[in-house]
């Protein structure tokens, strides 16, 4: 807890000047994107919150969507009072916590825990809000793992020449691609399922609660297998037009999902389980230094360029440190 409390301490910012409360509006309504909308998960945890809400002084309604790009449209335009995207989508509400999906910054569940702990202390508040955007809370959606077509790519140089899905608004993922020699695919949470299945592409990279809703056991086929090595942690958050809900809101809205961690972390246990056995395929051991330099490197060069916030990359690699010192990158300041 002592090294948990330097983090922290390491990146409070000095207050801001002391503003006018802000009056919030008589209720308010939070776009909610889950991939089987109103069914799921996300959609779930979304509920119990709606009840917590009135206690910490607002009245929401939420609206459920499967289309995520028009989810964070409608907040955009105001449509919404506050919208539950990926870490990704929102990186352009807050740069600071999308940083939380960026590759291979958060290797296993205790470096993701120590976060989520420490991005809810009080005394990053300052850090939550990007103009008149604040983050309200975070939950972790699982690694995102490589789905490929042929158990024949099986290490890093292999993945020259493959035809990987790229979300077209996360130009970091393009950027990695193009740089191990594989031709990115622009796509969408809405079709990159799609077209793993129908063979437009080679590779994707996808949680495990996306094989079942997204049928991907159709684009695995009889050679193909889902590589246990997480290439990036994905995270749902919930962003909020600060000026809707009272002062004091976000920070309590955080605290409330900093309880719902290890729920989300079951639910994300039991998607894995749901995939069978026999299409997990995991990575010699000498080859996965391979993938974790390759994310290094990328992590780093991109950040470098502006797409990742280096705030937060050095954040995440002091955790990295904390839970395990004696890897490589302790002994070096490269984030």
């Amino acid at each position: 807890m002592k090294l948990l409390n330097k983090t922290v301490g390491a990146f409070v910012l000095a207050a801001s000047a002391a503003t006018v409360p802000v009056q919030a509006s008589a209720s308010q309504t939070i776009c909610v994107w889950d991939i089987l909308g109103a069914q799921g998960d996300v959609y779930g945890v979304m509920r119990d919150w709606a009840l917590q809400a009135s206690r910490m002084g607002a009245t929401v309604n939420l609206r459920a969507y499967t289309e995520e790009r028009v989810a964070a449209a409608d907040f955009m335009a105001g449509q919404c009072d506050g919208v539950v995207v990926t870490g990704m989508r929102g990186s352009q509400f807050n740069k600071f916590t999308g940083g939380l999906d960026s590759l291979g910054a958060i290797p296993n569940n205790e470096v993701l825990k120590r976060a989520f702990v420490t991005l809810s202390n009080p005394a990053l508040a300052p850090r939550m809000t990007q103009g008149k955007y604040e983050v309200a809370g975070f939950m972790p959606a699982g690694a995102a793992y490589l789905f490929v077509k042929s158990r024949s790519i099986n290490h890093v140089d292999k993945l020259a020449g493959q035809k990987i899905a790229v979300f077209d608004y996360d130009r970091a993922q393009a950027r990695m691609v193009q740089k191990i020699g594989a031709q990115p695919v622009s796509s969408d949470i809405s079709n990159f399922g799609a077209k793993f299945n129908n063979n437009a592409v080679d590779i994707i990279g996808a949680p495990a609660a996306a094989y079942k809703p997204l049928e991907l056991e159709k684009g695995l086929g009889k050679d193909g297998a889902v590589i246990r090595f997480p290439v990036l942690q994905l995270t749902m958050q919930m962003y909020i037009d600060k000026s809707k809900f009272p002062a004091d809101f976000g920070q309590k809205s955080r605290a409330w999902f900093a309880t719902q961690l290890d729920r989300s972390l079951g639910l994300i246990a039991k998607a894995e389980r749901d995939i069978p056995a026999s299409r997990w395929m995991d990575l010699p051991a000498a080859d996965k230094e391979g993938y974790v330099v390759l994310l290094r490197q990328s992590r780093i060069d991109l950040a470098n360029s502006g797409f990742y916030d280096k705030t937060m990359m050095s954040l995440l690699r002091r955790i990295r440190c904390q839970v395990n010192a004696a890897d490589a990158e302790c002994s070096q300041t490269l984030e």
